[in-house]
């Protein structure tokens, strides 16, 4: 062996003691030091970025739709388990798409323990009304990530839930389980800073739902070390994209639960049922609708929205109103989530599911992903979904009560959303593009272009409609109704 061999061996064997040096030089404990969270009572970090719609995504599969935010802040009390979010945004405008006009929204969202509420004015309230504290049940879960899943939030849980740390050449990964139920892992960098925090929560089309914050560019807020860069991610795209502009330790706030939301308690799904026509039953109750139509040989409904306690809601009702009929057949207007969140539950009913064709392949991926945190029936049962996909139309024939459905061609709301038709009652069922207002509403400040697009499909497929049944809004309005909503010259086009 030459010389210069044995040099290059010896520098290989310190370089490999210097990386192994540095793997075990971050620490859980270190780490907290460095970033304030041994001593952290609370944490208030503000800035501006992106917000993303979850759920929405105006292509099955694709990324969720852009907000821009003006203002972010954030304020977390670690001991309480409580935060306050305050943030504006405006919809991006998307030059390929034609959306309703953007407006600001602003957010007051609050949780606390078991709790969460949303504070703003109640709907149609004058502007200079009083806000009013809301329930937010479903939020509980993920406001609780979101505290856990800051910096300093995901050490202090991991000191007080005995997390297992495992060094690695890239620093240590830190796994920790908070309430026997919520896992949480997270990368501690070599430079004992967090590098990104992994967790799941629970979603009625997704079901166990990562959510994946990552932090980089860290720099000195004031004494206090906090990524300047901050995404967030949940089912596969960002939720979240924040350039934090400051960054502070130990500011306290006033988080305590409002006497109304401390009483409240989730209301029991209900649902309402009325006729439209024969055979024909508009099944409301809540904030979104389904129509049922009774064919010979057993029901189709229309839409299976927001979440399974709902699914279960409608089975009952059908059962008891239409007795002795199966539900064959549900029809999905669109893959957004809260229109397509109690699919699952009629997949394990054994109903057929009918859907755009870009939707099936979304379903199916989406479906098999875990539900451990909430069980449905479905991922008891592991029923094989069954799918009749089409891409422009489809026929659901019947002597008595034929269905016609019909892709909603050039909508800036989702690709794959549909109109169904009952050419035998002339009624029209439809989803996001028009929400027929209550009799004493105002009309609307500015047309909407999804309304004046369904529209303008009517005229396309030459639809003789009467009635039309929005699965939101105020009830079942007429043609004349959605002519008006749109504005004369509009509907003359």
């Amino acid at each position: 062996m030459t010389k210069a061999s044995l040099v290059s061996i010896l520098t290989l064997i310190v370089a490999s003691a210097a990386c192994a040096g540095a793997a075990s030089a971050a620490s859980l404990e270190e780490a907290a030091a460095r970033l304030g969270a041994d001593n952290a009572k609370s944490l208030e970090f503000s800035g501006a970025g992106q917000w993303f719609q979850f759920g929405q995504a105006p292509v099955p599969g694709g990324p969720w739709p852009q907000f821009d935010v003006s203002r972010y802040v954030a304020d977390i009390d670690f001991d309480a388990s409580a935060e306050h979010v305050q943030s504006a945004r405006l919809q991006t405008i998307d030059p390929k798409r034609a959306r309703p006009a953007p407006t600001e929204q602003k957010v007051d969202a609050w949780s606390r323990g078991d709790k969460a509420w949303n504070v703003g004015l109640p709907p149609n309230a004058a502007p200079d009304a009083t806000p009013v504290a809301t329930p937010a049940f479903v939020a509980v879960e993920e406001r609780a990530a979101e505290i856990w899943a800051t910096p300093q939030g995901f050490l202090k849980a991991a000191l007080a839930n005995k997390a297992k740390s495992e060094a690695g050449k890239d620093g240590v990964l830190v796994s920790f389980t908070v309430g026997g139920k919520h896992h949480y892992q997270g990368r501690i960098d070599n430079e004992n800073r967090v590098e990104w925090v992994k967790t799941w929560i629970d979603t009625p089309v997704l079901g166990d739902t990562l959510v994946e914050t990552k932090f980089r560019d860290y720099k000195d807020f004031g004494g206090v070390q906090f990524p300047a860069d901050i995404t967030r991610e949940e089912g596969g795209y960002p939720v979240l994209h924040l350039a934090v502009s400051a960054a502070k330790l130990n500011v306290a706030f006033e988080s305590s639960i409002p006497a109304n939301i401390a009483s409240a308690t989730p209301q029991p799904v209900t649902v309402k049922c009325d006729k439209i026509a024969d055979g024909v039953l508009y099944l409301t109750g809540g904030t979104h609708h389904s129509v049922a139509i009774v064919q010979k040989d057993g029901i189709v409904l229309v839409e299976a929205p927001l979440n399974e306690e709902r699914s279960l809601a409608l089975i009952a009702k059908l059962a008891d109103v239409v007795p002795g009929k199966p539900i064959k057949t549900v029809v999905n207007s669109h893959v957004h989530f809260d229109h397509s969140g109690g699919l699952r539950t009629f997949v394990d009913a054994g109903a057929t599911i009918v859907t755009h064709e870009l939707d099936k392949r979304y379903y199916e991926k989406a479906w098999a992903n875990p539900h451990a945190l909430n069980p449905d029936k479905l991922s008891v049962s592991k029923k094989q979904a069954k799918f009749e996909t089409y891409k422009d139309s489809y026929l659901l024939n019947d002597p008595e009560h034929p269905v016609e459905i019909h892709l909603i061609a050039g909508s800036g709301h989702s690709d794959d959303l549909a109109l169904i038709y009952l050419p035998k009652e002339k009624v029209l069922v439809e989803a996001d593009a028009y929400s027929p207002l209550a009799a004493d509403a105002p009309p609307p400040k500015s047309v909407s272009p999804y309304a004046v697009n369904l529209y303008d499909n009517i005229q396309r497929l030459k639809l003789d409609v009467e009635k039309i049944a929005g699965l939101h809004g105020a009830g079942v309005a007429s043609l004349d109704d959605l002519r008006a909503f749109i504005g004369q010259k509009a509907a003359q086009r």
